[in-house]
Parts: C-alpha cells; structure tokens; sequence
C-alpha cells in the first residue's frame, strides 16, 4: 500500500526520520544480536549505546526448532514477558485522538487490516449489564517480523530477515461495561498451548491444529493475527472485540512522537554483559525521560533490571506504560498541532487492526471509551505461569485471572459491592408451564485436569424430569467445557423459561446468560457439578491472584531495581 503523508513542517526538536533511526542501529553482534556501534543521546551521565537484546536467550530469536515442548536446561529466567507492551497499548489509549488533522482522508490509508477471527469456534459475547452495556476486549499484539530493513535493523537477528513473524507480545486489554476500569493481561510468549485450525481468509490456506503443545507466539505465522484472536480465546473463554498490531519501528516511531517518557532506576544501570548481551541501556540513578531507541531499549531490558528474569522485564513494561498514560493525560504540550499530527501520523502507520477499527474515526472513537478510566482504575497483571522444562504454562491462578475478566470484575477490588441476596428484574414475559419449556442438558464437566464425569447430563436432565420439566433431553452430541454450571437462552423471550430451570436446580440467576450460540434453553453442566443431583453454587473468590503481579496505573513513586553486576560509576 502507497501511505501519503501530510505537508508541513514538525517543530518538535531532534526529530529524527525512520531511515535515520535504522541507520543509528546498524552492526553486527553475536548469536543474531544486533549489537550496535552507534549511539543515541541520552539525557543522562553518558550516552545510551543502541543495542539490542537478543529476542532468546539461546539466540534463536525464540522460533522452536520443532513443535512441542522444548528440551534442554532451564534457563535462569524466570518467565518469557512481553516487550514492547507499554508503547502499543498507548497507541490504543491515546494515539489517534487529536483534533481535526485525524479525518484526513490519508490516515485512514495509513491503516492496514486483517481478519479478526480466522478460527472455526466462536465465544459468546457477554451479556449486556442491567443499564445495557457490554465490556470491550481487544488484544494487542506485538511482531517481531523483519519484513522491511527498518525492523531489520531494530529488532536485531539478522538471519530472520523476511521469516514467519513471531506474536512476541500479546496482551489483553479489558474495558469494564461501565467503562469505570480497565484490566490488563500480559501472557508470557513462550506459553505452551494448543493452536487451534485457522484458515486464511486471502488464499483459503488451511493452518491445521498443532499436534500438542507449541509457543503461542507461533500462532501470528498460522494465517494472520486472526489466528492469534482465536487461540486466546480457545484458551481464556474471553470474547475479543478487536485486536491491533504493532512492529519495531512502529514501537520506536511512537515513542519519538510522545516526546519522552520519564523511568526511574535506584542505581546507575548499563545493560550489557561480558558476552555482549543486553538491551544496551545506560542510565544514572534517578527519574529520567527516555524516547526513541532508549526507550525500546527499557521495553526490551532484561539483563540488569532485579534478578535479570522476564519477570522483571514486565515489571519494568508496566512501569513504563503507567507513566505514559500519565504523559498523554498530563502533558500540555500534547496540545500542539505538529505533535499532535506526528502522533497521528506514527500511529496509523504503526497499526494493523480488525476491520472493525479500520478508520480513523473507528479509532478515535476507541480511544475516547478508553480515556473515560482514570489511572488509578488501570490494573496492569501477567498470566501466572509455571515452568515445564525451557517453557512455561498457564497455572490455577491463570484461570482465576480469566474468569474475572469473563466476569467482568475489576482487578483492582474497587467494584461498587452488590447486594448479597438481590433479586434481578422480572423477565419482560413470564415462564411457560414446567412441562412445556424444552431444555437441553450438556455435559461440560472436563477440566484440564480431569476428563469428563460420565453420565451426568443424563443425570441432570432425570432431575428435571422428575421436576416437571418432561421436554428436557440430554444433548450427547456437545462437549463444551464450564468452570461453572451456566443456563444460556437465546432471546428475550425464553429468558423466564431459563431462569425457571435455573431456579428448580437451585442454580443462581448470575449463571442464566443470553447467548446467541443457542437455539433454546439449554444447561450446561460445569466442572463444578461433576456428582450427586444437588446443586451448590462455589462461593466466589473475585481477588486477583497474588502470582499474576498487580500494578496500579497511579503508582509513580517505584523504581526499577538495578543488579550490582550491571551497575557503572
């Protein structure tokens, strides 16, 4: 695609082109990394040398050499973390709101998109709140493709240029229904997990499903990021709304356009180590701004920062992201027109989105709902995760995290407290006698764990039965899988009917859902009803786990800890 671009000066100081970016990052380095003889300026003791991490630690850039889990030593890190999560999201925060310079025709160019979902199976749309509003999910998602000598030269590992791009950063941002928080999921890209069959819309290329496990971040090479839309959903049971892309530059790109974003180190920081590895960050104690290469370099730190694990590497990407939600809230300067129109400009150009965020306007939009939640209701967390030999999984607590988010629960606990024992409003039409609702009976009682409880929708649907409810039948044909026992029903007009059934089990009304995945009433039997003919509802425990490493989007005060090996006077 041919990208226009607007006239006019920027005045906006030691602006610097793509190309010269790219340039600034050439060199060599071992094992694939590009680490760098140039330099960018730093505001700090010294100068920021434009080096660039290794994307793995064995130098491969992460790509497996087979699909599986791997073999080999546990690495020293403790988790693989997403790298460029602070920048991208601000895209979907701030980036394209501004003025009149966004309904130029060309930015809408600017935007590339593709499909959203390129799975078989599809999740349910939650249901909409009492005041009729739904939650909004998007995922944004970061490659590390070499499709052009830019991101090349960036992004380091020569020998990828032109290879199957990677989905190194994925993370789930959460709009409450209320629009009064937002929750955000990091997942580990080196998460074991099963890629559904996707197809390519474009030429019609059938992805089969992965023969067990693989790194999730192999599904961006399966069809598109459609694919990666539907394997988060096949594992998390969230429904996406949207999802937007982001590479290198468009990471280096946006950074240059919000004209610095301030960090903070307890100690003076270089990452490097004797064999060369590390982002190359050098900075001195303190708070300082950092843009452009420096601050990708903070992004993507590892080497130095805590105990040198992905886990702190996370910690650092949060602490970036709430201090630039703080910037584009705060900062006055934002005002100007030439800002404000490079911000535009770098946004567009940096995204790939769903055709429902195809247009500048879609987008503006998006990021107006966004902007409604103040700092201090943004919970940033990574999915709890455990060790299976170089990789990780997805832990208890990982489903925990996911059920909230289904549930639409602030992570942060500050949900205005319901009423224990309220009663919802009556159904617009009243139930149809017992023996005349026709309810289908599933079985989802499997588990990652446990495989499922023989013959209990056969059970459930004899309970019902004996009811009254003689037009019940066991649906063997359907093997979802529930956490929880649920009652969906199609339209309005069968809700009395399914909140009926819900109420003859003893099933509370929070578990009747309007879905459109239906046809009619139908009961779902949960992984928590795997025995017996009573129905005790579990009691909620609706706290974010303590694994998936809370970050308030209002904490300014932290800085990052700095390893006395990766220190300099």
């Amino acid at each position: 695609m041919t990208r226009s671009s607007v006239q006019g000066e920027d005045t906006q100081e030691g602006a610097t082109d793509a190309s010269e970016r790219a340039e600034a990052v050439r060199g060599d380095g071992d094992n694939g990394v590009g680490d760098t003889e140039g330099s960018t300026e730093s505001s700090t003791e010294g100068s920021s040398e434009s080096t660039t991490e290794d994307s793995s630690e064995d130098g491969t850039g992460g790509r497996p050499e087979g699909a599986g889990e791997a073999e080999g030593p546990r690495p020293r890190r403790r988790r693989r973390v997403l790298r460029w999560t602070a920048v991208v999201l601000a895209v979907v925060l701030a980036g394209t709101a501004g003025a009149g310079y966004l309904y130029y025709e060309h930015l809408n160019d600017n935007i590339r998109q593709d499909a959203l979902n390129l799975g078989d199976s599809k999740v349910a749309a939650p249901t909409p709140n009492a005041a009729g509003q739904t939650p909004l999910n998007i995922l944004v998602i970061g490659s590390d493709a070499r499709d052009s000598e830019e991101n090349q030269q960036l992004g380091g590992a020569r020998e990828t240029f032109g290879s199957t791009p990677l989905a190194d950063v994925q993370m789930l941002v959460h709009l409450s229904a209320d629009r009064s928080n937002m929750s955000v999921v990091s997942m580990p890209r080196d998460t074991l997990l099963e890629i559904p069959k996707c197809t390519d819309p474009d030429d019609g290329e059938v992805y089969p499903a992965s023969e067990g496990r693989v790194m999730t971040n192999q599904s961006l090479g399966h069809g598109g990021p459609g694919c990666t839309v539907a394997t988060w959903q096949e594992l998390t049971g969230i429904h996406i709304d949207h999802f937007v892309m982001v590479d290198f530059a468009g990471v280096v790109s946006m950074a240059d356009a919000v004209g610095g974003v301030p960090v903070c180190v307890d100690a003076n920081i270089h990452s490097r180590d004797d064999s060369g590895h590390g982002s190359g960050l050098k900075l001195a104690k303190g708070t300082h701004p950092v843009k452009g290469e420096q601050a990708l370099q903070w992004l993507r730190t590892r080497y130095g920062f805590e105990d040198g694990s992905d886990l702190a590497r996370a910690k650092a990407q949060h602490m970036y992201l709430n201090s630039m939600v703080r910037v584009l809230r705060e900062n006055a300067t934002l005002s100007s027109p030439n800002k404000l129109r490079r911000l535009a400009e770098e946004a567009t150009e940096a995204l790939t989105v769903d055709p429902g965020l195809d247009s500048v306007k879609k987008l503006y939009d998006l990021s107006n709902e966004l902007r409604r939640v103040k700092p201090e209701r943004i919970t940033m967390t990574t999915m709890p995760n455990r060790y299976v030999g170089a990789r990780v999984e997805p832990t208890e607590d990982a489903e925990q995290l996911f059920r909230l988010v289904r549930e639409d629960i602030a992570l942060d606990g500050k949900d205005a407290k319901k009423k224990p024992d309220a009663e919802p409003e009556p159904p617009a039409d009243p139930p149809a006698p017992d023996d005349e609702i026709a309810v289908q009976v599933r079985n989802g009682t499997r588990t990652d764990e446990l495989g499922t409880a023989p013959g209990r929708a056969n059970t459930v649907t004899g309970l019902l039965v004996e009811r009254g409810f003689a037009k019940a039948v066991a649906d063997p044909s359907v093997l979802p899988s529930e956490d929880r026992t649920v009652i969906r029903y199609p339209s309005a007009d069968l809700e009395g009917d399914a909140r009926r059934v819900a109420k003859s089990l003893g099933i509370p009304a929070s578990s009747v859902k309007r879905s459109t995945d239906v046809s009619g009433v139908t009961l779902v039997v949960g992984a928590d009803w795997r025995e017996g003919t009573a129905y005790k509802a579990p009691e909620s425990d609706d706290r974010t786990p303590e694994s998936a490493e809370a970050l308030n989007g209002a904490d300014d005060s932290a800085c990052m800890h700095v390893s006395p090996a990766f220190t300099w006077s």
